[in-house]
């Protein structure tokens, strides 16, 4: 059996809007694989992640993944020197080209910085608003409602998954882990499907002694199992941008070695037909290897 894989894009930034979606729109167009592309939509505030810099393992990923390299200046001033640009309304003929294009689109956040960094400490009031604004752009741009979700930095909570389900999500990709699951929380168990990220993302991996350049590829195919749906997280700012090739060196391998790509929304559907077969897991918190910070995860 051959190995499935869905692309699933995070859009951080207004930057990655504007230069990194249309490249990996034409790199996957060419390779005619599906993908699943997930936008930030409100203020792009990335400049404020700087208070990061107390998480465990913050300096080690910046100095590892050249951060202002990848992401440019301008855009790791957005929101302390400079204005925060509005994505959705800088960039809304953009994204709706993607969906034009064929691809599946979906709702990353409203303010990624927002999310990523303050959700365990929101109310669920301030993160139905804070979900509530991006739907409400979605809306807007797209003409329809959005049917799934991805959060930024695997940040997930029980106020979150409520949410989710409030808003009728067909599936949502919030996880680092295996195969997919519904969430439970405090004992709560939620409606909502989720698909983890299984493989390791780039910033991860790059510029550690053990994975130059030419090693990513061969490992992340390493890590492609043909027992359960692979997903692979990539990002518009690195993929798209300054990794540009790296990605297009993954396509290839995994075309000869005949991996098969998939739609994440046509795998949720499928799996919902038989939903009595999904497992409910504990969703936790954990460290991954290359990341700073805890991200959330079904429990082992």
């Amino acid at each position: 059996m051959n190995a499935r894989l869905a692309l699933k894009i995070d859009v951080d930034t207004d930057r990655g809007t504007r230069i990194g979606v249309p490249n990996l729109v034409d790199d996957c167009r060419e390779a005619r694989v599906p993908a699943c592309f997930l936008f930030s939509l409100g203020p792009d505030q990335t400049g404020r992640a700087i208070t990061r810099v107390f998480r465990p393992g913050f300096f080690s990923k910046v100095s590892r993944t050249s951060v202002v390299e990848l992401y440019g200046i301008r855009t790791l001033l957005n929101g302390t020197l400079l204005p925060s640009p509005h994505i959705g309304r800088r960039n809304s003929p953009a994204l709706r080209a993607v969906k034009d294009a064929g691809f599946e689109i979906g709702i990353h956040c409203h303010n990624h910085y927002r999310w990523q960094d303050h959700l365990e400490t929101m109310s669920l009031e301030e993160v139905r608003e804070e979900f509530g604004k991006a739907a409400a752009e979605f809306q807007r741009i797209f003409g329809q409602e959005a049917r799934s979700a991805g959060a930024p930095g695997w940040q997930s909570s029980g106020h979150s998954r409520q949410v989710y389900d409030e808003a009728g999500l067909l599936y949502s990709s919030d996880t680092r882990g295996g195969a997919p699951f519904f969430p439970r929380i405090a004992g709560r168990v939620f409606n909502t499907l989720e698909i983890p990220s299984t493989l390791p993302t780039l910033d991860e991996l790059m510029g550690r002694p053990e994975f130059p350049d030419a090693a990513i590829v061969p490992h992340l195919m390493s890590l492609l199992r043909a027992d359960r749906p692979n997903v692979f997280t990539l990002h518009a700012e690195i993929e798209g941008m300054g990794r540009r090739g790296l990605f297009r060196s993954f396509l290839a391998a995994c075309r000869s070695s005949g991996v098969e790509f998939v739609r994440l929304d046509e795998l949720a559907r499928g799996l919902l037909a038989e939903r009595a077969l999904v497992p409910v897991r504990d969703q936790v918190k954990v460290p991954i290897d290359g990341r700073s910070g805890l991200v959330a995860s079904q429990a082992a």
